[in-house]
């Protein structure tokens, strides 16, 4: 169906002038649009889709939306029906669970409008004509920087376009990145949507700079906070650690491309993944020093941003749990510490972190004097320094309220509301209680000093609240591992802890010469649980360090009175309250979001923006809301610690985009025109050769099939690229709910796929013994498909341990001539003592030997393989590969349409309480068939007798399954 050209007046919400510009341009073809992030892609996106929500008769389809962006687009498409009052709009409708029945979406795609569906349930419908191609107005692909040519999303595109070239075909990304990455990656794109051009938008595009740098450009303060000295000595000691790190990776791992292994790199978010990516084909061969530090690159970058973020109790509580998740386990002599905590600049980091919480003489783990002595070195003393950044936060809400108190009255449409933005959750948390808490004092109530007016906001009940919930945790945890160590020592001397033996044992204590009274509470070692002969620099303090510590911070009565009298609003049990905020008096801390900032924005309507942390794309955003809205005022404070990786890690983000941007338009400048394979352009005689099977035996005649070859696909596998590229290499793809297979690609050939995960669970629980018996039931040639991916090496466990002779075939059910035994189904789906991949593998090409395997490196030589096999045998038929396994006839049921029939329409169905169904014993495929078409639920059939089973599934299964029912959990 063609889009609808009417002359219905539609009203847009674009007012920039760029915004226009783009929309003419997609309204008169169809192309790849790439916009710098925060411009409002989704806010075009939603306009676009309005005017062919308005115009009416439509069918457009959105693709690629997650469940957000659909309720964002549903709200903007109501908003715009509500200002319009179209008569034809009719809004959003989504389809994006399984839930949704065959003649629910038939009615759906039959009433037109616009219609998000995933792309899984799209494709499928595609493929059996329950939506026909060629009724689709046209198609918006969102996240187009993550379609590739194996991807669901570049399979739709093909099955729409080869049946439809009318209608309109639009993609949307706001990601750069991903379009520079290998050999003419914006023309790989290109052909992938099977579109011709691109529209390129960064923000330093003229249109763009000229509508956001006019005259009603937001005030922006830039504020530089400079971290303190110990953050910035920090700081120092990872960087350090990590540099010498990615030293010792370039070291032990020559001939690799190591270009961007460097410091610099390392900052960047997909660092870690990048080497993983680099040394995933030779991942069996690097050693276990390789792994550990690639695994500790992701810990030293998450540090560095916990340093930034983390207050200074929590960032200690933090490195406590990293060592303590490196350390052996309690009793263990095994060491399993990263090469990183062996370092100088790791004993820096761990004391220089302890002395922004508390200060005083420790003791070092190098050393380990005794820890029951009670003369101590010096007693511990709260430093508990603050964030700077909180400081700089109180400042400029004072700014805001001296300038509200002046400036009352507003001359515009803003609010005077406050909004902080930072990056996560847990920020936001964190600045509710410090705002909450900045102006409580901290004071005995024998105190009769008058408050000083003048006193600075603090953290310090904050952070006195936080230190004592760590040395309580701290304690716990402790005793905790000294449980697990006494019971690892029982273990390795025999010695049951219930035994006076064991009770009277001297574990942890001193020589009795030498015994001393332990004073103010229990013992508390290191926070990591490290066993006694471990060497990690870090420093432990005393137990009675830590109870005098404790005792000097426990909550005064001043305090615990403020406690009551302060809330943090959560905005929890909303119901609860019935009272409306004033919007001039309201202070809003929300996370960044992505496009979802920019209903913050219009809803709120502040005048004074805090970011708390910086971001590139809510600027522009911030920037497109002040431009769009010239009776709105804003004022923006843009924090940052200088010197920081914070800082760092922002200006190579803008610097990566802006790079990207001129990539792409150089690469723009120098493509050539985009092929889309368009079939109705190519030669008649070529597709007719298309059709000839020349393998022809005995030197026969050239014989033309009728149609191309077809493949009949289980709809479960639609999750892999295989279907995709069998589509691709001209073949039918005939999507069906299979009992008996994956793929059925001749009368007598069924395979069954399986990844290399997906081979080592099904051949440990049996599953694949069972659909390998089922297979040979049905077929004569049984094939068993083992995909792995070239770019990534794999491993099966040693040969380890193995029974040798009549024991090891005798043992699985077998006899000692090879042959299966009786007990071959039981022992080799249910093994009771099981062995490595390897071995369960030659047994069941033992217990089946017509089972073929077939070794593939990826779903390219998959598909070559298929085609392989499928010359000269006959086409399969979809209605007994879907037969094969059901007791009841499917060709009996009236329906003379072949796709019809064979589809998923009647047998539509949630996958997994099905495969939970299949580990039930006694469940075999004809069971489940039965199980899924006569119960409702898995509840239904666990409470059932034998007797109501036994119709079923027999009366053997019935039984075996009210057995694993009913089977108490405490035996």
């Amino acid at each position: 169906m063609p889009p609808e050209r009417t002359n219905v007046p539609v009203k847009l919400s674009l007012p920039l002038q760029y915004q226009q510009e783009l929309f003419t341009e997609l309204r008169a073809e169809d192309e790849l649009v790439v916009l710098a992030r925060g411009l409002g892609l989704l806010h075009l996106i939603t306009n676009l889709l309005h005017f062919y929500d308005a115009a009416g008769n439509n069918l457009v389809l959105v693709v690629g939306a997650d469940e957000r962006e659909n309720e964002w687009i549903g709200e903007a498409l109501a908003e715009h029906y509500a200002t319009s009052k179209s008569p034809l709009a009719r809004g959003l409708k989504v389809i994006n669970t399984e839930k949704a029945t065959v003649p629910m979406r038939e009615r759906i795609y039959g009433e037109g409008g616009i219609l998000s569906v995933t792309s899984r349930i799209l494709v499928v419908d595609l493929l059996s004509k329950l939506l026909d191609p060629e009724k689709v107005t046209g198609m918006i692909i969102l996240h187009a920087d993550k379609v590739v040519a194996t991807s669901l999303e570049a399979f739709i595109v093909r099955v729409y376009r080869q049946s439809n070239k009318r209608g309109f075909l639009k993609a949307f990304s706001d990601s750069p990145e991903p379009f520079t990455t290998g050999f003419a990656p914006l023309a790989k794109m290109l052909q992938n949507l099977f579109l011709r051009k691109a529209s390129l938008w960064p923000r330093f595009h003229v249109s763009v700079a000229e509508s956001l740098e006019g005259n009603r450009k937001a005030e922006v303060i830039e504020l530089e906070v400079p971290m303190s000295d110990k953050m910035r000595e920090i700081q120092n000691a990872v960087l350090e650690c990590v540099e010498i790190s990615i030293a010792e990776l370039r070291k032990s791992n020559t001939g690799l491309d190591m270009e961007e292994w460097t410091l610099d790199s390392a900052l960047h978010r997909n660092f870690d993944i990048i080497i993983r990516r680099q040394l995933d084909p030779i991942w069996h061969r690097v050693s276990f020093r390789t792994r550990q530090i690639v695994s500790d690159l992701t810990d030293l970058r998450a540090i560095l941003h916990a340093l930034l973020t983390y207050d200074a109790v929590s960032f200690v509580k933090y490195l406590d749990t990293i060592v303590a998740a490196h350390s052996p386990p309690p009793g263990s002599n095994k060491h399993n510490y990263s090469p990183w905590l062996f370092l100088d600049a790791a004993h820096v980091l761990f004391q220089t972190a302890k002395s922004r919480v508390y200060e005083g003489k420790l003791n070092n783990e190098l050393t380990r004097p005794n820890l029951y002595s009670t003369n101590f070195s010096s007693e511990l003393n709260p430093a508990l320094e603050e964030l700077p950044k909180w400081n700089v936060l109180s400042d400029v809400l004072g700014e805001i309220e001296h300038d509200a108190y002046l400036h009352p009255q507003s001359m515009d449409q803003s609010n005077s509301t406050i909004l902080i933005m930072c990056n996560d959750q847990r920020i936001c948390r964190q600045l509710r209680e410090y705002i909450s808490t900045m102006h409580a004092k901290i004071a005995h109530s024998d105190s009769k000093e008058d408050d000083d007016p003048d006193e600075k906001p603090s953290a310090e009940v904050m952070m006195r609240r936080r230190l004592r919930d760590y040395l309580n945790w701290k304690r716990s945890l402790s005793n905790v591992n000294r449980n697990l160590s006494q019971a690892g020592e029982d273990d390795r001397t025999g010695k049951s802890s219930e035994s006076p033996a064991a009770q009277s044992a001297p574990q942890g204590r001193p020589p009795p010469n030498k015994r001393r009274r332990v004073r103010g509470g229990g013992a508390v070692t290191s926070a990591s649980g490290r066993v006694p002969n471990s060497s990690v620099q870090t420093e432990v303090e005393l137990p009675g360090q830590v109870v005098s510590l404790l005792s000097e911070i426990q909550p005064t009565e001043v305090e615990e009175t403020q406690k009551e009298e302060i809330i943090i609003d959560e905005l929890e049990d909303m119901e609860d309250f019935y009272e409306l905020y004033d919007m001039n008096d309201l202070v809003m801390i929300h996370p960044y979001d992505g496009d979802m900032d920019e209903h913050i924005l219009e809803e709120a309507r502040p005048r004074y923006i805090i970011m708390y942390e910086p971001d590139a794309a809510f600027i522009r955003r911030v920037e497109v809301y002040r431009s769009s809205h010239s009776g709105r005022n804003v004022k923006v404070y843009f924090m940052y610690y200088g010197g920081s990786v914070e800082e760092q890690r922002y200006l190579s983000a803008v610097r990566r985009e802006k790079d990207s941007f001129t990539k792409l338009i150089k690469e723009k400048g120098n493509m050539a025109v985009t092929l889309t394979h368009d079939k109705k352009a190519e030669d008649p005689q070529e597709q007719f050769l298309r059709t000839v099977n020349t393998r022809i035996a005995g030197g026969g005649r050239l014989a033309a099939t009728a149609s191309p070859p077809r493949v009949v696909v289980d709809v479960r596998e639609f999750r892999s690229a295989l279907p995709s590229l069998l589509h691709g290499n001209n073949m039918i793809v005939i999507p069906c709910q299979l009992t008996v297979g994956d793929y059925i690609l001749t009368p007598d050939i069924c395979v069954e796929r399986k990844s290399i995960r997906d081979l080592i669970t099904s051949l440990k629980n049996g599953r694949l013994y069972n659909q390998a018996e089922t297979m040979l039931q049905h077929y004569k040639n049984p094939l068993l498909l083992i995909e792995f991916d070239q770019n990534k090496s794999f491993t099966f466990d040693a040969f380890a341990s193995i029974p040798t002779g009549t024991t090891f075939l005798t043992d699985y059910g077998f006899s000692s001539s090879g042959t299966a035994t009786t007990t071959s189904s039981s022992s080799l789906a249910n093994p009771s003592n099981p062995k490595s991949a390897q071995h369960l593998l030659v047994l069941l090409t033992l217990a089946f030997p017509r089972l073929k395997i077939i070794w593939s490196s990826s779903p390219y030589q998959t598909a070559e393989i298929f085609a392989e096999l499928k010359k000269n045998g006959h086409e399969p038929d979809p209605l007994r590969a879907v037969q094969l396994g059901l007791d009841f006839d499917i060709s009996n049921s009236g329906s003379g349409d072949v796709m019809a029939a064979a589809g998923i329409e009647h047998r539509t169905f949630n996958l997994l309480p099905q495969d939970l169904l299949r580990a039930v014993p006694g469940v075999t495929p004809q069971a489940l068939e039965q199980l899924i078409i006569k119960t409702d639920n898995i509840s239904d059939i666990a409470n059932m007798s034998a007797e109501q089973l036994d119709p079923l599934v027999g009366k053997e299964a019935a039984r075996k399954i009210v057995a694993f029912f009913r089977k108490s959990v405490f035996d």
